[in-house]
């Protein structure tokens, strides 16, 4: 079963493991249909998970459609996070894009009547602008948080200096608290744990990752010819195998895999979970779901963890911060 974790500074029980759910709904052209989402949702909440994370942008608002109809009679069960930004159809207008107070409030209207709703229990700015100041991010959060619309506040995918400049001028001013940070993390993605990773520890704030599997890199799958993300989202969010560095990694995977007698989506996401984060599993499948789940019960050697920092990390990450 699930094990769980306080989230950050707060009191927020959340399961060690979060399910993105990206791939509910087709309205990308890629992804899980309302009944395949069902028996992923019902795998994960069957397994302990109870920690979802969905977008207004997803499948165009078919995520929040599908998860507000999956969580009709067990609300009170799931900790709630929906991200803000992008809008929720393929050409949204200016205004209810980007970070400003009147694309946030526009937004997390429209995202409380998708997902069925009274509330929302963690709410992300899915990314930076090019223009709305930090000050106005914290305080149009703030006011979200006191009409009781959202209960904590987070940023997704802002550089360290960012979160750390929101932080401290919520606590100065009294604003909501930035509970968490949402980045990209895996063994082809290391980079925050140079600057992200310490920012969240320092600040008392909960690292929540995307992609521990370099959207499907490290299971090794696309040497075999699948396509998955490769092209299913267009390529985006793809770490591709395009170097020595990388395909020692992959090989890596593998190998420790086939010592443990698993899959290597588990060795990737449970060397992601070492690092104090709660990952987000996004599948596609009930199949990918079950073998995701199966990483809460993977525990990999000293020696193991060491291998796979060495091939996927630079020297002074790999002996510094990389097991913190």
């Amino acid at each position: 079963m699930m094990e769980y974790v306080t989230f950050g500074r707060t009191g927020l029980q959340v399961s060690r493991l979060a399910l993105g759910t990206g791939n509910f709904g087709t309205g990308w052209g890629y992804g899980a249909d309302a009944e395949a989402a069902r028996a992923i949702f019902d795998a994960y909440a069957d397994a302990g998970g109870n920690f979802i994370d969905t977008a207004d942008v997803y499948q165009f608002g078919q995520s929040e459609e599908i998860v507000g109809t999956l969580l009709q009679g067990r609300r009170e069960d799931f900790v709630l996070a929906t991200k803000f930004a992008n809008g929720a159809v393929a050409a949204p207008n200016r205004l209810v894009t980007g970070n400003s107070r009147k694309a946030m409030v526009a937004s997390v209207e429209a995202s409380l009547k998708r997902l069925k709703t009274d509330r929302i229990e963690l709410y992300w700015v899915h990314h930076p602008d090019t223009a709305t100041p930090s000050e106005e991010i914290v305080r149009g959060l703030d006011d979200l948080a006191r009409a009781g619309k959202i209960l904590y506040a987070g940023l997704s995918n802002f550089p360290a200096w960012r979160v750390a400049h929101a932080a401290t001028l919520a606590e100065l001013t009294g604003k909501v608290p930035i509970a968490a940070a949402q980045f990209e993390h895996s063994l082809v993605h290391r980079d925050p744990e140079s600057d992200l990773f310490p920012a969240c520890h320092a600040l008392g704030i909960a690292p929540v990752t995307w992609s521990p599997l370099g959207g499907g890199v490290l299971t090794g799958k696309y040497r075999k010819g699948e396509t998955g993300r490769k092209e299913g989202f267009g390529g985006r969010v793809f770490q591709d195998e395009n170097s020595k560095a990388r395909t020692a990694t992959v090989d890596a995977v593998l190998a420790i895999a086939q010592e443990l007698g698993t899959s290597s989506d588990r060795i990737a996401i449970a060397w992601a979970m070492g690092h104090g984060s709660v990952p987000i599993i996004g599948p596609r499948t009930l199949e990918q779901t079950k073998s995701n789940l199966g990483a809460a019960d993977i525990t990999l050697s000293t020696e193991q963890i060491a291998r796979l920092d060495t091939v996927s990390g630079i020297a002074d990450i790999a002996n510094g911060s990389a097991g913190s």
